[in-house]
């Protein structure tokens, strides 16, 4: 099953843990090789990199609290074993949801220094509020602008790009496998969803086109690439990213840069391309055009590492 827009919107605008947990009951986990040794597997929320072998097994972000059952089921079912290794693409819920079942459990869990800086205080984004995760939900390796990991075989990257999707973005490529994981900073159009910048987390609308540049200079013409929501695509997936993102940026940027006003910026609908392959999701055109003006007439964010 695909990752419902109703799960993806439920996890981004929540204002409480149990309303991000509605409708999962009926969730499965779904599994499609990306290459051998790699799947990337599908349920509800962000999408999730497993990587096995003789070493250990690795994870990339892990949904929500409601499916770690089903998530270390589908494990076992793929692996015969459990995580041993988990690493989070980013902070938001639909993305560490099952780090505090993985962290009781005993995997090691990874991320960068402002994930664990977010989940261990409170976040507010408009009128939501999200709680301080438990501690045992919390990242215990965090790492400034990149680290690897050398495990089974392979040569695994994890690559901060700063001020992107959340100020805590990593890109993770598996050199060998040749399969990189974008997390939200790249929503493929099978998601059927604009972008979404967390302005409040310390997202930007130019640091979102730096992030799919950075992932465009990892990845080869063979490049897996799987998205932070949508389906397992390829470098071209990313180009066509890309060029949605810049588009509407420049755009935005020649009416703020002649005066116009939100509404009127909102108004000429410089996303009006993108509605028939992009439109009815849980981001509408009009909300990113607005996002991506806010971001523009603030300016680009300090960049720091907490």
């Amino acid at each position: 099953m695909r990752p419902t827009l109703l799960a993806l919107a439920a996890a981004l605008l929540a204002a409480t843990p149990a309303m991000a947990q509605r409708n999962l009951e009926d969730v499965t986990i779904e599994a499609v090789e990306a290459a051998p040794g790699v799947h990337v597997l599908y349920g509800a929320g962000g999408n999730m990199a497993l990587a096995h072998g003789p070493d250990a097994i690795f994870l990339i972000d892990d949904q929500f609290a409601p499916l770690s059952e089903k998530i270390t089921a589908k494990v076992r079912e793929l692996t015969g074993g459990s995580v041993r290794f988990l690493l989070n693409t980013h902070w938001h819920g639909d993305h560490t949801g099952g780090n505090e079942a993985f962290g009781k459990a005993g995997t090691l869990i990874f991320a960068h220094d402002n994930v664990r800086v977010r989940m261990s205080s409170e976040q507010r984004r408009d009128q939501r509020v999200t709680p301080p995760s438990p501690a045992t939900a919390l990242p215990v390796v965090t790492f400034d602008s990149r680290g690897s990991f050398h495990i089974n075989g392979d040569t695994v990257r994890a690559v901060h790009v700063p001020h992107a999707h959340t100020d805590g973005d990593v890109l993770i490529y598996f050199e060998k496998a040749d399969v990189l994981h974008m997390g939200d900073t790249f929503f493929d159009a099978t998601a059927r969803t604009f972008p979404f910048i967390d302005l409040a987390s310390g997202g930007s609308a130019k640091g979102a086109i730096a992030a799919i540049d950075k992932g465009l200079s990892l990845a080869g013409p063979n490049t897996r690439v799987i998205p932070g929501h949508g389906k397992l695509t390829n470098r071209d997936g990313l180009v066509a990213y890309r060029a949605l993102l810049a588009d509407v940026v420049s755009k935005v940027e020649s009416m703020l840069a002649a005066g116009k006003s939100k509404e009127a910026v909102v108004a000429a609908k410089p996303a009006a391309a993108y509605e028939e392959a992009r439109g009815g999701g849980f981001v509408s055109g009009d909300a990113f055009v607005g996002t991506v003006y806010d971001s523009l007439k603030a300016g680009a964010p300090a960049h720091h590492a907490h």
